[in-house]
């Protein structure tokens, strides 16, 4: 049912590991979808029976199965219906990437501004104690001019 081919020199070794020919005798599997246990007869299942599905089978409930029969149900799509799912799908992804661009975008204005007003309570809080000006600018990095408008 599956044979596996490797290509070996005149001294019978495997020339080259990375390269292995497998075949698939289709015709050869006859287990029934109460018979399949193991993923490979399950993909050996599904690609058999893939043509006269109508349905997902019980046995074929597995994640990557619902993303094939979700391809496969795209396949079947007229010209016209691949183009309209074509257009909703991009029409998806752009206004996704405004939300996840408007969503970064505010994060990291308001990291600034934390940073910015954390700045700036510590230029108070100094302020208060007395310390010099010329200093808390050097500290927090806030200009003479924005440390003496705080209060």
């Amino acid at each position: 049912m599956r044979h596996e081919v490797q290509l070996k020199d005149q001294k019978c070794r495997v020339f080259y590991d990375k390269l292995t020919y497998i075949y698939l005798e289709m015709p050869n599997f006859k287990k029934s979808e109460d018979e399949l246990q193991t993923n490979f007869d399950k993909w050996m299942y599904v690609m058999q029976q893939l043509p006269y599905l109508q349905n997902r089978p019980r046995a074929l409930q597995d994640l990557v199965f619902k993303k094939l029969f979700e391809a496969a149900e795209i396949a079947k799509f007229t010209p016209d219906e691949k183009n309209k799912y074509e257009e909703s799908l991009k029409y998806y992804r752009d206004l996704k990437n405004v939300v996840d661009t408007s969503f970064d975008e505010g994060w990291a204005e308001g990291k600034a501004e934390g940073k910015a007003e954390g700045k700036a309570e510590i230029a108070l809080q100094l302020k208060r104690k007395g310390m010099d000006p010329t200093f808390i600018a050097e500290i927090t990095g806030l200009s003479i001019e924005e440390i003496e408008q705080l209060n």
